[in-house]
């Protein structure tokens, strides 16, 4: 396996598995359109493709410095995993943890000593891949909101 940074040549594949992780789009528009954006000016960001031996793309990772607060963490800025994604057929073979680690990599090398991360308290698959990959449960929260009329 071989984790890069993503170029351009890996848009497509990496659009493909951020639709399989996140249906229905990126925050900014399209996956594509936020691909192209990091692709351009990847900022604070780290921005990595899973390959297998056959150069066939298995997975992705997406980090950021964050300098706002980040829950349970008490430094700023903190490293974020703002996404991983292991194909279905590649899980269990080390590939979230190569990207982890070369998240931690970046991170270090940015100069952060914590590295954050979320997953719906619902998603136990997610769950259980953090607490494997050394991630420590911080806290849970529920927001809520109201729509005030009129």
């Amino acid at each position: 396996m071989k984790i890069t940074s993503a170029q351009p040549k890996d848009a497509t594949d990496w659009a493909q598995m951020r639709n399989a992780l996140w249906p229905g789009g990126g925050d900014k528009g399209t996956h594509a359109d936020d691909i192209n954006r990091l692709l351009a000016d990847a900022g604070d960001t780290v921005n990595l493709i899973a390959r297998d031996g056959t150069g066939h793309a298995v997975g992705f990772a997406e980090a950021s410095l964050r300098r706002d607060y980040v829950n349970g963490c008490k430094t700023t800025p903190v490293a974020f995993l703002e996404g991983i994604y292991v194909a279905p057929e590649a899980r269990g073979h080390g590939v979230a943890r190569a990207l982890v680690a070369a998240v931690e990599d970046w991170a270090r090398a940015s100069g952060v000593s914590e590295l954050g991360s979320d997953a719906a308290p619902d998603n136990m698959a997610s769950l259980k891949m953090h607490h494997a990959l050394g991630f420590d449960e911080t806290e849970r929260v529920v927001f809520f909101r109201k729509l005030l009329g009129p």
